[in-house]
Parts: structure tokens; C-alpha cells; sequence
């Protein structure tokens, strides 16, 4: 980890459409194994794979956005919601890449997305994100941005052919620190 980015370079993040036309940005990030580890897909190895990724799943997406630095994507981040009794629920994910740890890029994203999503989407009532117990760093990120860790979930999901205990983080429209 190289430190925090300055309070200027961290004004230079920003959320927007991710589009077919950022496919040599996105290789560099989802063709990362270190990057990829804890992610439920593997390592992108060409752009057709990449392309058909953007085109079939981001495209089409109600809310998935590129993390942008000076609107280079740089990572990528995204809400899921269901229907039905969990309507009320989004489920956070995001992906960063790798050269861009430990700077405190992932949590100023995860906190613009925490400061509008409220809004744009009233029907929320919880964000939740699910994080690997391995994954330290992702979780450091959801705390500073002002997620609760709610417990861990031991044996919740197969990730890679293991199965996995993950951490369950959520924040709510009322909590104060979300901001």
C-alpha cells in the first residue's frame, strides 16, 4: 500500500456508465489475478470475453457504473436488488484495480454511491454488502465508509470451487455516518 491519494486526487473519482468503448481500461483490471481473487468470475484472458461481459450484464444493468479516476475507469461498482419480500435490500459490489489499493479510492466510490443511492432508489430501506473473511482490505473499505459489520456467515457461498465463510455489512438510510 502506497498511502492515501491527496483530498484533490481523491476529487478527481467519479461514477459513470461503464461502455463497450472502455473495454482497454476494464482488461486491465478484470484480467488481474490479484484483483480477481476474492471476485465470484475469473481473470478475463481477451476483450471478446470483456466486450460480451459489457454488453450482456453491464449494459442492461438497473445500476453499474466504472469507477473513474479523471474518467479512466479504473475499477467498476454496482447495486443489486431482487424482487418480491427483498425488494427492500441492495446488495454493493465492487472491483478496483489493483495499483489503486490502499489509497482510499474504493471507499470514496463506495461513498458516493451511499450518499445518492437513497435517493435515486427511495424502495431501499438497506444496502448490504457481502465480503470474503480473507478479504480484509474490502472490509476496512466498508467500515470507513460507514457500513455496520453485522456478523459472519460461515459456509454462505462456493467461490472458485471452495466453500467460503463471508462477512455481512450493511448500512441503512438512518445511519449517520454513512456520508
Amino acid at each position: 500500500m502506497e498511502g492515501s491519494c491527496s483530498s484533490e486526487e481523491l476529487s478527481k473519482i467519479s461514477l459513470r456508465p461503464l461502455g463497450v468503448s472502455d473495454i482497454d481500461d476494464l482488461m486491465v483490471w478484470a484480467s488481474d489475478e490479484k484483483v480477481v481473487h476474492f471476485c465470484t468470475w475469473e481473470a478475463y484472458t481477451n476483450k471478446e470475453d470483456g466486450i460480451k461481459f459489457i454488453e450482456e450484464h453491464v449494459v442492461p444493468h438497473p445500476w453499474f457504473r466504472a469507477i473513474c479516476l479523471d474518467n479512466t475507469p479504473i475499477g467498476a461498482i454496482s447495486i443489486c436488488t431482487k424482487p418480491g419480500n427483498d425488494s427492500c435490500r441492495g446488495e454493493l459490489g465492487y472491483v478496483l484495480g489493483s495499483k489503486y489499493w490502499g489509497k482510499g479510492i474504493a471507499t470514496r466510490a463506495v461513498r458516493i454511491v451511499t450518499d445518492t443511492i437513497f435517493k435515486e432508489w427511495a424502495h431501499l430501506e438497506r444496502l448490504e454488502a457481502l465480503v470474503d473473511v480473507n478479504n480484509v482490505g474490502s472490509q476496512r473499505v466498508l467500515e470507513k465508509a460507514g457500513f455496520q459489520k453485522e456478523g459472519v456467515l460461515r459456509k454462505y457461498v462456493v467461490l472458485k470451487g471452495r466453500t467460503r465463510d463471508m462477512v455481512m455489512y450493511s448500512l441503512l438510510p438512518s445511519d449517520q455516518c454513512h456520508t
